[in-house]
């Protein structure tokens, strides 16, 4: 388990991270996300030992990363995957990995394999594309078997393939009773990977809740209905309360409503429906809805 308490970082006088909570917990994926220069690297690194926080504590299986004996067994990180000695072999960079934190050296062929990199472990890494790169710093984040995960955008440069083969990866890890955290700025990939959401802006906690319950209360559903009596229907829902807008077609849709609402009302009125189906607005809406006023960086829009 990831715990993190009242954490805030400064930087001058810059806050990158203030008064941040949250827990990170296992059998799920938690996806981290925010805006550019919301904190969210920042707080990776306090995770990780590699920054000092100004105030709060990061905890990692209930300690101080810094006050673990041999990391690469509890906990297995990805930041940056170009932090690699470019003339090492994937094998040997590896292997000096796993001899510094007591792990078997044949551990290095096992996430090798796993990750599909064992036909080029013995070539040099500076001629990696940024793809195996990222696949090796995969390799590097399991190699002791950890319990706890913290990836930072694990699936930057991987195909559609790779991708899914990540997605997969991270959800049989915590399907283990693994803790894995992860972020990422590819919200469709996020909602079909992570179960939960820690979201964050200007260093501070906007959001900490399921996937599911984040779209929901950020973003507005349709009810989509069609029927060749569709004029009616209109009227039939506005005199139960409920208002409807035209749409291509003998369709209407109904705002602030749920299907079985819709349907009842039908029913009631005795309206063959040929469609009846709820169109949820994605994460990126819901994501740009919750954290659009903390948004560090933002371009004009152009005129058309």
């Amino acid at each position: 388990m990831i715990h993190v308490e009242a954490l805030t970082k400064d930087y001058g006088q810059v806050r990158a991270v203030e008064d941040l909570t949250f827990t990170v917990k296992p059998g799920i994926v938690t996806g981290f996300l925010g805006p550019n220069g919301a904190g969210k690297s920042t707080t990776m690194r306090m995770i990780l030992g590699l920054d000092t926080p100004t105030a709060g504590a990061a905890l990692v299986d209930s300690r101080p990363y810094r006050d673990l004996r041999r990391p690469l067994t509890v906990v297995g990180s990805l930041l940056d995957a170009k932090a690699v000695h470019p003339n090492r072999t994937a094998a040997n960079h590896l292997r000096w990995l796993a001899q510094s934190n007591g792990i078997p050296p044949e551990r290095v062929d096992d996430v090798l394999g796993l990750v599909g990199l064992t036909g080029v472990a013995r070539k040099k890494t500076g001629g990696f594309s940024l793809g195996m790169g990222q696949r090796l710093g995969l390799a590097a984040a399991l190699l002791g078997d950890p319990k706890i995960l913290v990836l930072d955008e694990p699936v930057n440069g991987l195909d559609p393939e790779g991708i899914r083969w990540v997605r997969d990866l991270l959800g049989a890890l915590a399907a283990e009773g693994r803790t894995v955290l992860i972020s990422s700025h590819l919200l469709s990939e996020m909602a079909l990977t992570a179960d939960r959401l820690i979201v964050i802006g200007r260093g501070r906690l906007v959001a900490d809740t399921s996937t599911a319950e984040f779209i929901r209360e950020h973003s507005a559903s349709t009810v989509v209905v069609r029927s060749e009596r569709i004029e009616e229907l209109a009227e039939h829902l506005s005199r139960a309360g409920l208002k409807s807008v035209p749409a291509p077609g003998p369709t209407l849709e109904v705002a602030d409503a749920t299907t079985e609402q819709v349907g009842a009302l039908a029913f009631t009125g005795g309206f063959q429906l040929q469609e009846l189906s709820l169109r949820q607005a994605s994460l990126e809406d819901a994501f740009m809805d919750s954290t659009g006023s903390a948004v560090q960086y933002q371009a004009q829009k152009t005129a058309r």
